[in-house]
């Protein structure tokens, strides 16, 4: 059976993901920071909660071995766990302000990645999911007609560009492992207060779609649910 770690599972696009991949008959271990919120979650989809805050090694390390004492390895990780930042002018924005966006979304994915990864390693087809964004594709937020072109924010914009190019950094340099990015797109979610068109369904469609691929398939791809996209 595919075991699959999600961080930042216990509401929005992560929850959707996990209730789906366990509709696909995956193990799924809900990571969270809010314990309660990971257990209720956990308890109402048939799933395990694991905690987790991924700006905080101490936790993500604790989160590893949890998972290598109880389940003994997993085949799926998604990093998921995301947040927005500031929105409009960037005039004012600090260093403080940047940390604290490019700490979860991108450091958050380093701390993650690094420490599941010897429980990656021990998957006979191991894949990693990384939810990055189209706010992040210089394309896409150039294009006039595209919904990413109409939004000013700074932090989470890059925060997504360095993740999509992390991935395929780790595509290029990790042997043996499904490396990809997804794009949600325009999600209805707490992240931009529901406003966006799509349900959480249809924003989960890339990541479950990565998720449940079988070996051989492509790595080092930024996803939409209508396919590959155009990152530059």
């Amino acid at each position: 059976m595919t075991i699959t770690f999600i961080t930042g599972a216990n509401k929005g696009l992560g929850r959707e993901t996990a209730r789906r991949l366990i509709e696909h008959g995956h193990t799924v271990l809900v990571g969270a920071r809010d314990r309660e919120r990971g257990e209720e979650t956990a308890a109402a989809l048939g799933a395990r909660h694991v905690p987790i805050d991924v700006t905080d090694d101490a936790s993500v390390a604790a989160a590893a071995a949890n998972v290598a004492e109880r389940e003994g390895r997993i085949d799926v990780l998604i990093n998921n766990a995301g947040v927005h930042g500031p929105v409009g002018d960037p005039g004012d924005l600090t260093a403080a302000d940047a940390f604290a966006v490019l700490d979860v979304n991108v450091l958050g994915v380093v701390r993650t990645t690094t420490a599941f990864l010897p429980l990656l390693r021990r998957s006979a087809d191991p894949v990693v999911v990384n939810v990055s964004s189209g706010m992040g594709s210089l394309a896409l937020t150039h294009d006039p007609d595209r919904p990413e072109s109409h939004v000013v924010a700074p932090l989470y914009t890059s925060s997504k560009a360095a993740l999509t190019m992390l991935t395929t950094q780790y595509a290029k340099g990790l042997d043996g492992i499904r490396v990809n990015a997804a794009d949600p797109g325009y999600t209805a979610t707490d992240l931009n207060g529901h406003s966006g068109p799509q349900t959480v369904t249809e924003g989960t469609d890339a990541i479950v779609a990565l998720a449940t691929e079988g070996p051989g398939a492509g790595t080092g791809r930024f996803v939409s649910r209508h396919g590959e996209i155009a990152w530059s």
